[in-house]
């Protein structure tokens, strides 16, 4: 029970009890108003009240809907009949829908980036933007994924790297691995020390449920890509950022759609033109990793072949994991590294059979 309230608040919670008790399929009218002000807000009202402080907040410009009905009723003083206007099932229009909700908590949850602590409080605060409905309907999906990262700096670094884009900046960094007590170590330097990345950075981007960095590595020439959740005691430099012009893959700028398919893995390194044969009931996959800049060729009744310009370290790793499937063309160094990763695999198989 709330305790007894100024009248001044009576205009706040009716659009309280808008937010949390209505929308399109549950409505309310003055009277059902009238009753939830008093058991949970211990204030006593008029309808008629009810109604001005409805439409106060309608001309404020919240967003407010109802229904309106004709009456006859008796004039008090003539006692003939008179049309009257009833206004009721009022109910607050939402900027999200539920499925709209459900569709972003659902994203959260699915995510590999986000800490499990900051995930739980992204959602609550989503559910905040619907009523007790939604929440009531959200209940099973309180289950955190477990490989979800605790890098707690991750919406700093987010909205640090945001800030040096804009401004062109480069940036600082420490860049972790993840060891096998599961935890972030520092990478180091040939002196035994934590190592500085010194970055210019272009564009963020998720990938796989996760987000990478987009960037050049101050000492080289190429294109870099880094985990963000793998980015601590990140820093903005008063240096200027390199020019796109001067970095190998960028001297046009940035398409992101061209880099995001071209590296299906977020490897750095050379991309070049691959072509390659596959099972045609792969190609539907196949076009989800690689994107519609995908040419098809030279079909058969079971094969098709396929080219495509991809970063060659992410092609060879893809056509391992796809090597029942598919079989590499071009170029012949390809071929020759994904031939010798087979026979790596095949050996140590014999290997543990031996045993």
């Amino acid at each position: 029970m709330y305790s007894k309230q100024p009248k001044k608040m009576l205009i706040m919670n009716i659009l309280d009890i808008l937010r949390k008790y209505t929308d399109e399929n549950h409505r309310l009218s003055q009277k059902e108003i009238v009753d939830i002000l008093k058991t949970e807000y211990d204030m006593t009202v008029e309808r008629k009240t009810i109604k001005r402080n409805l439409m106060n907040l309608i001309e404020f410009g919240y967003d407010i809907e109802y229904s309106e009905a004709i009456r006859m009723i008796p004039n008090r003083k003539t006692g003939e009949l008179e049309e009257s206007y009833i206004l009721s099932d009022f109910y607050l229009v939402r900027d999200f829908t539920d499925g709209e909700l459900r569709l972003l908590i659902d994203s959260l949850l699915f995510s590999k980036h986000i800490p499990y602590s900051q995930c739980k409080e992204l959602i609550v605060k989503l559910e905040g933007l619907s009523n007790r409905y939604f929440k009531s309907r959200v209940k099973h999906i309180r289950t955190m994924p477990e490989s979800a990262t605790n890098n707690k700096q991750l919406f700093l670094t987010i909205e640090t790297l945001d800030e040096a884009i804009s401004h062109k900046k480069q940036v600082s960094f420490t860049y972790n691995d993840i060891g096998i007590d599961k935890k972030p170590h520092p990478r180091l330097n040939g002196e035994g020390k934590v190592r500085e990345y010194i970055i210019n950075p272009y564009q963020i981007a998720a990938v796989n449920g996760r987000y990478y960095l987009i960037c050049n590595y101050d000492k080289y020439d190429d294109v870099s890509n880094y985990r963000l959740d793998r980015i601590t005691d990140i820093k903005i430099l008063d240096t200027p950022q390199k020019p796109m012009k001067k970095v190998k893959g960028l001297e046009k700028g940035f398409d992101l759609p061209k880099h995001m398919a071209e590296h299906i893995y977020m490897f750095s390194g050379e991309s070049d033109i691959v072509t390659f044969s596959l099972k045609k009931y792969l190609v539907s996959e196949v076009i989800d990793w690689f994107g519609n800049d995908i040419e098809f060729f030279d079909e058969s009744r079971e094969e098709i072949k396929a080219r495509v310009k991809v970063n060659l370290s992410a092609m060879r790793k893809w056509a391992l994991q796809y090597a029942l499937h598919t079989r590499v063309l071009s170029p012949q160094s390809l071929v020759d590294g994904v031939r010798e990763d087979i026979e790596k695999a095949s050996e140590n198989y014999q290997i543990e059979k031996g045993r």
